[in-house]
């Protein structure tokens, strides 16, 4: 791939989303209800027609399709730059609500996706257990079989937008001991008997949560593609998201280099802004080659996703790897410029630090890229 460059409209979005994020979305974050759900929130970006861009229209104007993976990918750095609860508000939307447009009936796509496009509707992507984490295939969610349907039991954790989410997309195994071949994916709206959960309190901001199921109904009609292969159901909307994480890293990154820079240029020490410092410059400057060299693997990956290129495990794994590992010595590099004043509560940095970690862990951490990375060097 050559030199990644943005055309005329892509950066007069990229500027459009930001300036709806700086006046309207942030205003919103801020005053929204700390580790749960901001309805606000998602309403205004489904009224400003954020959401909407999750999901692209097909020729005829009415099919919902795939958003590229480079527009998603533009969309959350700048929202990110702008107000992470938003750019997460919105991706935990695509996440929860991609397996439905990917794999579910027409019945299920008309019900939900232009719902959640409209920001009336909260959506959640239930797959990690307390046992599955990273090896998701060792998921234990029973889909036990009730005559022509099923009832599912036991528990999922760390799911975002849960307990409040309006419909979960769910991983349950239907088929024992068979590893990712047992496994089938579910759409459960939320009113279901027998689902009930709890939030977790994290480091981060956003609602987490678990869910547990006591026997909760589901039948044919609530499948997302076919029996015993929900494991493609989640990898493929895995596959999609895991380049603009990478992305949502670098916004993260480029907000706190942003700040960084605006202070080694004004602040004085030992007679002299820090800029002049060569300790400081030159950790500006490596911060900055860092985000550089993030950002271009990112939309690499995600271009190489939309033209159905090759070895994209591999690039997508590296994209993610690369951005959030350089995010995290990003954001923690601009606090030691910064000094104590960014350790304190409701600071920007102190916020982004708190927000920085999980996207290292969470949709395959930092090692299990390195394990794809490797794996796909002797393919």
């Amino acid at each position: 791939m050559g030199e990644f460059r943005l055309t005329g409209q892509q950066r007069e979005f990229v500027t459009w989303v930001r300036e709806v994020g700086a006046e309207r979305l942030r205003p919103l974050a801020e005053a929204g209800p700390a580790g749960k759900v901001n309805r606000e929130l998602i309403k205004a970006m489904g009224e400003r027609g954020l959401l909407s861009r999750l999901f692209a229209r097909g020729s005829d104007g009415a099919a919902y399709t795939d958003a590229a993976a480079i527009d998603l990918c533009l969309l959350r750095e700048a929202l990110a730059q702008e107000s992470t609860e938003a750019e997460t508000a919105l991706a935990l939307q695509g996440l929860g609500s991609y397996p439905v447009l990917q794999s579910g009936s027409q019945h299920q796509v008309d019900r939900w996706i232009p719902t959640v496009a409209a920001g009336e509707a909260v959506a959640a992507f239930a797959l990690t257990e307390p046992n599955a984490g990273s090896d998701a295939a060792a998921l234990e969610l029973a889909a036990e079989p009730d005559a022509s349907r099923w009832r599912l039991r036991g528990e999922k954790i760390w799911i975002s937008n849960a307990p409040e989410a309006d419909f979960y997309t769910v991983f349950a195994r239907t088929t024992p001991d068979a590893g990712a071949r047992g496994v089938s994916a579910f759409l459960v709206p939320a009113d279901r008997p027998g689902l009930s959960g709890e939030h977790l309190d994290m480091v981060s901001p956003h609602p987490i949560g678990r869910l547990v199921f006591d026997g909760v109904p589901v039948g044919q009609e609530d499948l997302l593609g076919e029996p015993d292969r929900g494991f493609r159901v989640a990898m493929r909307t895995l596959d999609l998201f895991r380049p603009s994480v990478g992305a949502f890293a670098v916004g993260m990154a480029q907000a706190a280099l942003d700040a960084a820079v605006a202070h080694a240029g004004t602040r004085e020490a030992f007679g002299a802004p820090l800029k002049e410092l060569q300790s400081v410059s030159h950790s500006l400057a490596e911060m900055a080659t860092r985000i550089e060299a993030s950002r271009l693997l990112v939309y690499s990956a995600a271009a190489g996703y939309d033209a159905g290129d090759g070895g994209l495990a591999s690039r997508a794994a590296m994209a993610k790897l690369m951005a959030t590992e350089t995010a995290q010595f990003v954001v923690d590099s601009a606090i030691q410029i910064h000094g104590a004043r960014a350790l304190r509560r409701g600071h920007r940095l102190e916020h982004l630090y708190r927000e920085v970690r999980a996207p290292r862990i969470y949709e395959g951490a930092s090692e299990v890229q390195r394990s794809i990375i490797a794996r796909e060097l002797y393919r």
